[in-house]
């Protein structure tokens, strides 16, 4: 489309799957160059366990993602996953992998694209990043929020982010994930 358009080098240039705005996806050099001071406001921030227990201090918590592994800049004597990041406090929380699944998601902003309103307890197949194969979920309206219910568990919820539902090929709608949740319910 591109070229037929007359935009000859774009056309050319490769599919962007990632944070195509960012060169070679380095988001830490773009978040430094494009915000002054970011670093020295956000130096020393405390890593903690799920339980509150400070594990040391990190660079900051623009500079991790929910689900990061490699990184952190210490080592655990165990693998360590970013579960949470609370920005009002700047501490980033680290724990196991079986402390990184949730089972559950809230989302805000919906867009419906299917269907007026969401219907509740429609069944659905919700993915959370851009590769995701997606899991089966059931979706639940409430007030200005959806309850995504995950049919298996999943890894990587990340507050701020898209989820997007399909209903075979059609997308039923999507918003930005509001919370992630685990239950000992499901």
């Amino acid at each position: 489309m591109a070229f037929d358009r007359g935009y000859t080098e774009l056309s050319k240039k490769a599919e962007s799957y990632e944070i195509c705005f960012v060169p070679d996806n380095d988001y830490r050099s773009f978040l430094k160059h494009r915000i002054p001071d970011l670093e020295q406001t956000v130096v020393g921030g405390n890593f903690v366990n799920t339980k509150g227990d400070v594990l040391g201090k990190h660079q900051g918590y623009p500079f991790y993602t929910i689900g990061q592994r490699k990184g952190l800049g210490m080592a655990f004597g165990e693998p360590m996953f970013v579960t949470e990041i609370r920005p009002e406090t700047n501490t980033v929380v680290l724990g196991t992998l079986d402390e990184l699944i949730r089972n559950g998601m809230l989302v805000y902003q919906v867009n419906s694209m299917k269907y007026d309103t969401i219907p509740n307890d429609l069944e659905v197949v919700a993915k959370i990043r851009y590769r995701d194969r997606g899991t089966l979920s059931t979706l639940t309206n409430l007030g200005d929020k959806l309850y995504v219910d995950f049919q298996a568990n999943v890894t990587g919820v990340a507050p701020g982010q898209s989820a997007v539902f399909y209903d075979g090929d059609d997308v039923v709608g999507g918003g930005i994930i509001y919370s992630s949740i685990f239950s000992n319910s499901n």
